[in-house]
């Protein structure tokens, strides 16, 4: 009944998602547990749309996600899993992304020229959690846009379908970079999606304020988080210094 009420309240857009981030928990995964979950999660939502085949383990796991610069969290409702997004942070150090497998002579040059790239990936919502709180795609993406804000990055990318291209041009202003082409472990292919961040930010922060981050929030969420995982690489952690501490 709680979820129905939220779902119909009379609130601007704006409350409803700022209500339902009061309710929503982030949580990076760090344990096999958390892990495993969210894996499962994955695979029911890429096979019920298609977009893998079936298989016994029930689980959808790659490579990247074991990589250095990979940051995975869960989005919690009362305690239960409700949502998934994996965020890479790429620099020409540490390269590592699914979209560069996809597009190397688009996204190779951004990161030889020094650019910071977050390229998010297995973004997947659960089937009920979706219908209950129908704001909550946009409390997911907001966390790859706040990353963009502490570890400095240049360019957002979005992978998407073709049909998904327009709810990331829509809400943050994503330019179409190439179509869609064959992508890693996915039958569907998926096109790039390129935002210049600190061209558009003030943009999508004034028209979305639920967008907007403290230092806090953004320390709490990787800065401390990342002590718990020795192996992320210093190079692409920000410095934590009193300018940083002071822009909210």
């Amino acid at each position: 009944m709680e979820a129905l009420a939220f779902a119909e309240s009379p609130q601007t857009f704006s409350d409803r998602v700022s209500r339902l981030l009061e309710k929503v928990d982030y949580r990076l995964a760090l344990d096999d547990d958390d892990k495993d979950e969210i894996y499962r999660l994955r695979y029911d939502a890429y096979l019920n749309e298609g977009a893998i085949g079936p298989s016994f383990s029930r689980r959808f796991q790659d490579k990247f996600d074991d990589k250095d610069n990979t940051w995975t969290y869960g989005f919690y409702v009362d305690g239960r899993l409700v949502s998934s997004i994996r965020i890479h942070v790429a620099t020409s150090a540490f390269p590592d992304m699914p979209a560069l497998l996809s597009f190397p002579e688009i996204l190779g040059p951004e990161l030889d020229a020094g650019k910071v790239i977050i390229d998010p990936t297995r973004f997947v919502i659960d089937r009920r959690a979706s219908r209950a709180y129908p704001e909550l795609r946009y409390v997911i993406v907001r966390l790859p846009f706040i990353a963009c804000e502490f570890f400095g990055a240049d360019l957002l990318l979005a992978t998407v379908r073709t049909e998904h291209q327009a709810f990331y041009r829509r809400v943050f202003g994503h330019q179409l970079i190439a179509p869609a082409r064959p992508y890693p472990t996915l039958v569907k292919p998926l096109s790039l999606m390129s935002l210049d961040y600190l061209a558009t930010k003030d943009r999508v922060q004034q028209r979305y304020p639920f967008f907007r981050s403290t230092f806090f929030e953004r320390r709490m969420l990787f800065d401390i988080a990342a002590a718990t995982r020795p192996s992320i690489p210093a190079q692409i952690m920000p410095a934590a210094t009193e300018e940083r501490v002071a822009v909210v």
